[in-house]
């Protein structure tokens, strides 16, 4: 494994996929609605359910494929896999834009889950560049990327939706493809040969890769962790443009500009905050557990607030809610050896889009219920309360984690084998 700084071209491009992939997906969220709403003549509160199932496609075709990408890069190699999913997202974006019925949509987002798992081998690369102690900071840079996707691609997406509720699908495709031609010139492989391994349907498959993981009893119950953490998350992109627009009568723009500042503190946290916070707080189980919290109260925060300047100011918890996946990422990594990174990566992307099979559709539902004339309740902020409570749950698994596998030093780390 190479110890190369974050700093190195590789690590640079790496970064800028995961965040070309953020803004992709960023930009078309603020004029999703408007899109759902043009091709299917219904309300905003029925629109949010074609939302919801829109989700769902995209995650159940990301839940099959993610183990399939990090298993063959963990056989052919990270640079392959990351540039064959940059093209087919590219031209799926095109598709998606061109699109002149609601199935079209669906199509768009079945291959757009097929070769939007490029995380995974990214996040593998990430793995094979990075010594151990440096996996949460650098997990951490990944996931500003992500963040600054949510700042570049909702604020582009609310000023391009003034052209209509396509162009920023056809926006999101050439930056893509564009993205995918300079990785064709300038990414350098970082698995050497003789780390590969053979591939195997049976770990290339959801359960097959979840079940190489049953190996390591900690890293069992931080993907259970993770999973409920994800599940909860997926309140944020299934449901905030229908809740703004619903709640305060926000215009496309008004949504991509307050998805920009989520983003933008998102970015901050993990880019800049994460290498000076996780060790302030005594390294990554804590800065985990104190993520957690902090998740809990934007939640109830969002779900709470009268106005809309208030979504703001609960926003910046986010500073905190930042540093959890980085620190539960980097405790898995810390446990699994050098060969079967990009598996680990797999299953957490699987649990990743198992998450957003089951949470789109249940946000969704549960907003538009609770919104609708015929609630039992009128209170349109209870998919939040869920995602809190969801958060709870993540905080048990993750301390049952702890309990069974103490922090471990790189130098333990660096013993583990294959078979280990």
């Amino acid at each position: 494994m190479s110890s190369r700084p974050a700093g190195n071209p590789a690590f640079v491009f790496i970064f800028i996929t995961v965040l070309v992939d953020s803004i992709g997906f960023g930009i078309i969220l603020p004029v999703l609605p408007q899109l759902i709403m043009h091709l299917t003549h219904v309300s905003v509160d029925r629109a949010a359910t074609y939302g919801g199932w829109l989700g769902f496609v995209y995650a159940l075709m990301q839940f099959f494929c993610a183990p399939v990408l990090g298993n063959l890069s963990d056989r052919f190699g990270r640079r392959p896999v990351i540039l064959f999913a940059l093209f087919a997202l590219g031209i799926d974006y095109l598709i998606m834009g061109w699109a002149p019925a609601i199935g079209w949509l669906f199509v768009g987002r079945a291959v757009a889950g097929m070769a939007g798992a490029s995380f995974t081998p990214a996040y593998a690369y990430v793995a094979d560049i990075s010594p151990p102690e440096k996996r949460a900071q650098n997990f951490g840079l990944m996931g500003a990327a992500f963040g600054g996707g949510f700042v570049l691609g909702p604020a582009i997406g609310g000023l391009l939706g003034s052209l209509g509720p396509r162009a920023p699908f056809y926006t999101a495709g050439i930056i893509a493809l564009l993205n995918g031609g300079f990785g064709l010139l300038t990414l350098p492989e970082s698995l050497p040969l003789s780390a590969r391994r053979a591939f195997d349907w049976r770990r290339a498959n959801p359960l097959g890769t979840l079940r190489q993981m049953r190996k390591y009893p900690a890293v069992e119950w931080l993907l259970g962790a993770l999973f409920l953490w994800q599940l909860g998350h997926q309140v944020l992109p299934s449901t905030w443009s229908f809740y703004t627009i619903y709640k305060f009568h926000w215009s496309a723009a008004q949504v991509g500009g307050s998805l920009a500042f989520v983003g933008a503190v998102m970015a901050i946290a993990q880019g800049a905050l994460t290498r000076v916070l996780i060790p302030a707080l005594g390294g990554e189980r804590r800065a985990a557990a104190f993520g957690m919290g902090a998740a809990v109260f934007a939640y109830l925060g969002y779900a709470l607030v009268a106005q809309g300047w208030a979504m703001y100011a609960v926003s910046l918890s986010t500073c905190i809610f930042a540093l959890t996946y980085p620190s539960m990422n980097a405790l898995a990594s810390q446990r699994i050896p050098a060969n079967a990174q990009g598996e680990l990566q797999g299953a957490i992307a699987c649990l990743y889009s198992l998450s957003a099979i089951v949470g789109p559709p249940l946000m969704t539902q549960v907003f538009s219920y609770f919104s609708s004339a015929h609630a039992v309740v009128h209170f349109p902020g209870a998919a939040f309360a869920a995602a809190a409570l969801l958060t709870a749950g993540c905080g048990a698994l993750f301390a049952r984690a702890m309990r069974l596998a103490p922090p471990q030093s790189p130098a333990v780390h660096s013993q583990l084998t294959p078979g280990d």
